[in-house]
């Protein structure tokens, strides 16, 4: 990317201008901004920013980052928890009313409209959210006239009303509409597949705002091809976008948004200023609020 992400106390660099002159800049860069996976934090990267002191990434995610190598050169690394969880929040129920609704397909269509366009209900469903975080506790908070289920990977407390499911299973069986709102790490990469798919209702819909890789997507063509489950919404995809020609752009029950979780003036606003605020606690050695510790993905 060609964005201003890195940046001293007095001066801010492009990546471009780094790398016209890496002797003359390099020196002078103590903190690295980036968002959207840009710019790639590799060691052709840090080794041109000797005095570095932190990389300060934008969104809570850091699974595109390598923050074992990272703080391994004594930088560290920072995120924005919180920053945008109120509007991902937002953009899942946006996914799931639009997906039960049919909003899309029924755009331009005439006042007879054709079966094929009738929704489902969503007031006095299930809800269930496979993760409860900040933004799963978020969605939960924003449910109404929903019956609400929970399984959360790495915490029990938090639940906001909701009943707790001791297994995935259990969730998945229950819920009608299922919500993905983890983060990326090693026991959640590809935790939807073809067994979990199996264990939802058939006219379940799944809504993903996590991470594309923890959906198995090969999987879920299947079984939206099969009739397995109803319909999936997606604001994430691995890759992304998805390639031209993708099974998954040719369905009618799959919904796709460019993964805009956080895309709105507030959140951006609350991320820069995150952003801003963790380096500058770094470049002055001062406490980091919201340092990432090491952790590998597998």
């Amino acid at each position: 990317g060609n964005k201003p992400l890195l940046k001293t106390r007095t001066t801010s660099f492009e990546k471009t201008e780094l790398l016209q002159d890496p002797k003359l800049h390099g020196p002078e860069i103590q903190a690295m901004f980036t968002r959207s996976c840009c710019p790639t934090v590799d060691s052709s990267l840090l080794s041109l920013l000797p005095s570095l002191k932190v990389v300060s990434n934008g969104g809570a995610g850091v699974d595109h980052l390598d923050v074992p190598f990272i703080t391994g050169q004594g930088v560290k690394v920072t995120n924005t928890p919180g920053a945008v969880s109120g509007s991902a929040a937002d953009v899942a129920m946006l996914l799931l009313l639009a997906s039960a609704r049919k909003i899309v397909e029924s755009k331009g269509q005439s006042a007879v409209l054709p079966e094929r366009l009738r929704g489902v209900e969503v007031t006095g469903s299930t809800l269930g959210i496979i993760g409860m975080g900040e933004i799963g506790y978020k969605i939960a908070q924003r449910k109404c006239s929903v019956n609400t289920c929970i399984k959360s990977i790495f915490k029990k407390e938090r639940v906001g009303g909701a009943t707790f499911c001791e297994s995935l299973d259990d969730l998945l069986r229950r819920s009608d509409f299922v919500v993905i709102a983890v983060g990326l790490a090693p026991d959640t990469r590809g935790l939807i597949s073809h067994r979990e798919l199996s264990r939802m209702k058939p006219g379940a819909t799944l809504v993903n705002i996590s991470r594309g890789q923890v959906v198995d997507h090969d999987a879920l063509v299947k079984a939206l091809q099969s009739g397995t489950i109803r319909a999936a919404a997606l604001d994430v995809t691995h890759p992304k976008p998805l390639p031209r020609g993708h099974p998954l752009l040719g369905l009618r029950s799959v919904l796709i948004t460019p993964h805009i979780g956080g895309n709105t003036y507030a959140a951006i606003n609350r991320m820069s200023q995150t952003m801003l605020e963790n380096a500058l606690a770094a470049v002055t050695s001062l406490p980091v609020p919201n340092e990432v510790k090491s952790r590998r993905l597998n």
